[in-house]
């Protein structure tokens, strides 16, 4: 049976989706002002995914991102404030402004930290399911990747661990179509199915359509009571498409209109917006109501960004373990 949402659920998840693209929209204008430096991995169009599975966790699961990680991480509910500190470099940011845009981190709401290396993050979230199953805790472990990163050793070598000890794992395999620039049919053997790549490692896999919320929600729902209630390891491709380059020094130029445009008239939000309108779940008043609403958190989070000291050279010494 599809999944049903009541009213506030409805209207939570809009508000998300709709947070994280107006936040990233902001960021973009940021790093044009030179405020934001660095590498910026913008996460529009995304949004979908974020919302749809880690609105289905517990407060006290772990998550482990890769470097395109402000979706995940304004979804998991982190200070915008913090968020927004951060790619700025101040010392007011979630890692006290040391990691940037790769690397927000928040302990308190389980949110392990977004990692540069493709791939990097698999084997620590397979690390941290390890010793879940070692403390016997009711908790699972939630891993994002890109499409690029099934490529790599960890993806493997992580994969077959956890699948052998059975960990609190579910890996969510975001394929927006492109490695950076590649097209994934120039880069993987399966091309578009590469969530049968789980297959080898006897770990129950399914494909969905990641720019449907409501899709999302109903998979990552019985993937994680799966994976909660000891079953294993298990695997979400969701399909989904960046609108914007693969970071903002990318003009995007392997990527042609029409292409572009035909995933613009799928895109998440609008999406959901004309699915809740025909089941009377929210009105125009209601939308008006939480984008104005959202536009003053992002106002406030970059006021705030700006006004926060930067780190004292100092810091960079604090919490280095060796």
């Amino acid at each position: 049976m599809p999944i049903t949402l009541d009213k506030q659920k409805a209207l939570e998840t809009y508000e998300l989706m709709k947070l994280i693209r107006l936040f990233e929209e902001e960021c973009a204008s940021q790093y044009m002002r030179g405020l934001i430096r660095g590498f910026l991995h913008l996460y529009i169009g995304e949004e979908a995914v974020a919302v749809g599975t880690i609105s289905s966790l517990n407060e006290d699961d772990y998550i482990v991102s890769h470097y395109r990680d402000h979706g995940h991480a304004l979804a998991r509910k982190l200070d915008p404030n913090g968020i927004m500190a951060e790619l700025m470099g101040k010392s007011t940011g979630v890692s006290g402004g040391r990691g940037g845009s790769m690397h927000l981190f928040d302990v308190s709401k389980g949110f392990m930290g977004g990692y540069a290396i493709v791939g990097g993050q698999i084997p620590i979230a397979v690390g941290l399911a390890t010793s879940i199953d070692y403390l016997s805790e009711d908790r699972v472990v939630m891993c994002f990747f890109g499409d690029g990163a099934v490529n790599e050793g960890y993806f493997h070598e992580a994969l077959n661990l956890a699948s052998l000890w059975k960990l609190p794992v579910v890996f969510i395999l975001e394929n927006n179509l492109y490695g950076m620039g590649s097209h994934i049919d120039r880069t993987h053997a399966t091309g578009h199915n590469l969530y049968l790549s789980a297959d080898e490692y006897n770990i129950p896999a399914t494909q969905i359509d990641g720019m449907d919320v409501l899709a999302v929600i109903e998979t990552a729902q019985s993937s994680i009571e799966r994976t909660r209630s000891g079953g294993g390891p298990v695997l979400i491709e969701a399909n989904t498409y960046r609108f914007v380059g693969h970071s903002m020094a990318d003009p995007g130029n392997y990527r042609n209109v029409l292409e572009i445009n035909n995933w613009k008239d799928k895109d998440p939000i609008n999406q959901f917006i004309d699915y809740s309108l025909s089941q009377n779940l929210f009105g125009p008043d209601d939308i008006a109501v939480i984008d104005e609403r959202v536009k003053q958190v992002v106002r406030d989070a970059v006021e705030f960004a700006e006004q926060s000291e930067d780190p004292e050279v100092e810091s960079m010494y604090r919490e280095i373990h060796g």
